[in-house]
């Protein structure tokens, strides 16, 4: 095979394919060979039809696809032997002749190219961008300790109904204000008085005591039937129809204390004995939050970096009509109208993807596997900890992070997650760090007031 590259301008290029019949008899002989095996041609047993016959008949189309492969393949070695940076993926020159298979033996194919915009990324002290350190405050901290003691209490038996309490005991459907024996009996019925949109319903139970009877109408005490029909222990078309009274003496009350500061709860919180004193605890919650909100900010310098860096170099000249035939070709539910609209914002990730390859290459920055497994455990970490799981053994984390990573889709997204933060660290090490602190309402008003999320 031979290769003729022709520059049509800074952005494109021609990359013509020829082929002989000496770069593609071998394959289409062999080929035809092993066709012939198993070829099914009426009048001959399977491995007997003649060579001759099989050439006659589907000659033609094994060249077609034996030299459509060879040019594939050719092609993108040739691309990657000469170091070519291209954007999209080659595609046949528009209004070329079409190959003639039928009575040529040797052929030519044009591809064009679109050729990424060579530059190099220099970055110094002069390049500024604000590093938003946020404030961890004593607030923050109160909240997640509250939010501990909640998730940490347990229930205990009282005497009298407060709003939030769980009532236990057993319904009755009443009828005349007298209770039905055919009508419906729940033992074990559980309620809580909060869960009531009725006001007047509500203040039935509360102050009642145990042994207590209390006759109420969970169709006006309830707003939707999905709350009577888990009460009732019915289905909710059941529960549409239910327009009775009902009769609850009152068996049990059950009341959610919350967790006390203690020991007990350092240790559910963080493991056993990591932390043995109040202060301790308190100090323990502000590192996880700052933990946090030092993501949030690195989130925010990421944003900033690509703006600032993508302005330092808008002028980069990239192949428009080439990448918009590209873009329609591969994707067949996009239309020219979603295509114009989009467009801006794709050149505005490209160039962004264009510098941070750059900067890569140049610092000789790489991804290896123990960085995605690190950057798998953060993902780990993280989403345990949006419900409150924090202090967990490597041995669940690292376990976790490991199903994460069984999705081939997903290892591709931390490769590229963890090569962003490794760049974004260069230059964060690279320019000059306008730092600020912020508090979180502050630092969250930027991006409800930019719509950046």
């Amino acid at each position: 095979m031979k290769f003729v590259r022709k520059d049509l301008d800074q952005t494109k290029a021609v990359i013509t394919v020829s082929v002989t019949k000496d770069d593609y008899n071998e394959n289409v002989e062999k080929y035809i060979r092993n066709y012939r095996k198993k070829a099914n041609v009426p009048g001959f047993r399977p491995g007997n039809v003649p060579v001759g016959l099989i050439k006659k008949l589907y000659g033609k189309a094994i060249v077609a696809e034996e030299v459509n492969k060879l040019v594939s393949d050719g092609l993108f070695g040739y691309v990657k032997e000469n170091n070519i940076k291209f954007l999209g993926e080659p595609l046949p020159v528009e209004n070329h002749h079409d190959v003639d298979f039928e009575n040529s033996e040797d052929f030519d194919f044009d591809f064009e190219i679109g050729l990424a915009p060579q530059f190099d990324v220099d970055l110094s002290k002069s390049d500024k961008i604000t590093y938003y350190n946020i404030k961890v405050s004593d607030q923050m901290i109160d909240n997640q300790v509250k939010s501990y003691t909640s998730r940490f209490g347990k229930y205990t038996q009282v005497d009298v109904v407060e709003e939030n309490d769980m009532v236990k005991g057993e319904l009755l459907e009443m009828a005349n204000g007298k209770v039905n024996e055919d009508g419906l009996k729940v033992k074990d019925a559980v309620l809580t008085p909060a869960y009531m949109k009725n006001e007047d319903q509500k203040a039935l139970f509360v102050g009642k005591n145990i042994g207590d009877k209390v006759v109420f109408n969970p169709q006006v005490a309830y707003e939707n039937e999905v709350e009577i029909s888990s009460m009732l222990k019915i289905s909710k078309d059941e529960a549409k129809r239910i327009t009775s009274d009902f009769m609850m003496q009152i068996e049990g009350i059950a009341r959610y204390e919350e967790g006390e500061i203690n020991q007990e709860l350092f240790d559910k919180v963080f493991g056993e004995g990591a932390v043995t004193s109040e202060n301790e605890f308190r100090q323990k919650i502000a590192e996880s939050i700052k933990e946090n909100l030092t993501a949030d900010s690195d989130y925010k310098f990421g944003i900033d970096a690509q703006a600032t860096l993508s302005a330092k170099y808008n002028d980069l000249k990239f192949p428009d009509q080439f990448l918009k035939r590209w873009l329609l070709y591969s994707n067949e539910n996009m239309t020219s109208e979603s295509l114009e609209e989009d467009y801006p914002r794709m050149i505005k990730d490209l160039t962004w993807h264009l510098i941070k390859d750059k900067i890569a290459d140049a610092n000789g920055i790489k991804v290896e596997t123990a960085d995605v497994q690190e950057y798998a455990k953060k993902v780990a970490k993280s989403q345990f900890a949006q419900y409150g799981m924090v202090g967990l053994e490597d041995a669940i984390i690292e376990n976790y992070a490991k199903d994460l990573m069984k999705k081939e889709e997903t290892v591709k997204n931390f490769v590229d997650r963890a090569m962003e933060e490794k760049v974004l660290d260069y230059i964060k090490g690279t320019v000059k760090l306008n730092e600020k602190e912020i508090s979180v309402e502050d630092f969250n008003k930027m991006f409800q007031e930019t719509g950046e999320n």
